[in-house]
């Protein structure tokens, strides 16, 4: 009970008693307002700290939990923008997306008996190899229902991470660029150095050709195209034309991704029953 409250009791002692009987009934017909939020100051704190901790994690991983849904599954969304950061640092002005952030999440997401699938968006401009194929391996074995969406980009090694879902989309204006592996530092001019990038090369296609229906071949021969890109080998590929070559799936946005995504976890747990 408030001050006020007290104060008035207080004056019903010392006057007639019936006041105090009708004071009790005015408080129980129309209880503080203060009083009730008091007591349910946990319920009402709730949502605001969720939303806080929800908000954090998006900032500071590109993270977040999706279960506001009709179906009632709870989502996890995974962005891979940027740059792939790997085993050095990148420039702080630099957007990047950092394997020991992502790797240990995908764990506790395959671990997890609360989170039903995977929605990966991509907007990404490739970077470190052996980062990239980790993640990407990591989402083709989570054992749970994924599925990818390329937006304004997944070029080099983000190509592996788009089709490394169970299903994968790209927008119309969508772009996805194969082309050869590069290396920065001091490289030796020689057959063995010839070799191995060929090794990795072979590593990049295997994926990509295991978890699309694009022929390892034709990618051999994308990636070494020598008419589309004015400085580099390589070729382009727009919406439709990432479809038409079997590398995604479906040309879609995000509705026909999540939609994608509640028919295959819902297939799924059709099997177990």
């Amino acid at each position: 009970m408030n001050t006020a409250v007290w104060s008035e009791d207080e004056r019903d002692l010392q006057g007639d008693t019936k006041d105090v009987g009708k004071s009790k009934r005015k408080m129980e017909e129309h209880p503080d307002p203060e009083d009730s939020s008091a007591k349910n100051g946990t319920k009402s704190s709730e949502k605001p700290e969720k939303e806080e901790k929800r908000d954090q994690k998006i900032s500071d991983y590109g993270q977040v939990t999706l279960d506001e849904n009709n179906a009632h599954h709870k989502i996890h969304l995974l962005s891979i923008i940027g740059e792939i950061e790997g085993h050095e640092n990148l420039n702080s002005s630099q957007k990047t997306t950092k394997y020991e952030h992502v790797l240990p999440q995908l764990a506790a997401i395959a671990d997890s008996t609360e989170v039903d699938g995977l929605l990966v968006l991509l907007n990404t401009v490739g970077g470190d190899v052996e980062s990239g194929l980790a993640i990407a391996e990591m989402i083709a074995t989570l054992g749970k229902p994924s599925v990818s969406l390329v937006l304004g980009g997944g070029h080099s090694i983000g190509v592996p991470l788009a089709v490394a879902t169970d299903y994968s989309y790209i927008v119309p204006s969508g772009t996805m660029i194969i082309h050869p592996v590069r290396m920065s530092g001091t490289v030796i001019g020689a057959q063995q150095t010839y070799d191995y990038f060929k090794r990795i090369q072979d590593r990049i296609l295997g994926f990509v050709a295991g978890h699309s229906d694009a022929p390892q071949k034709q990618l051999e021969e994308m990636m070494m195209n020598t008419g589309m890109l004015t400085k580099d080998l390589g070729t382009i590929l727009v919406g439709q034309e990432a479809v038409d070559c079997g590398l995604i799936d479906e040309v879609g946005g995000i509705k026909d991704a999540m939609q994608k995504l509640h028919e295959l976890i819902e297939k799924g747990k059709t099997k177990e029953m």
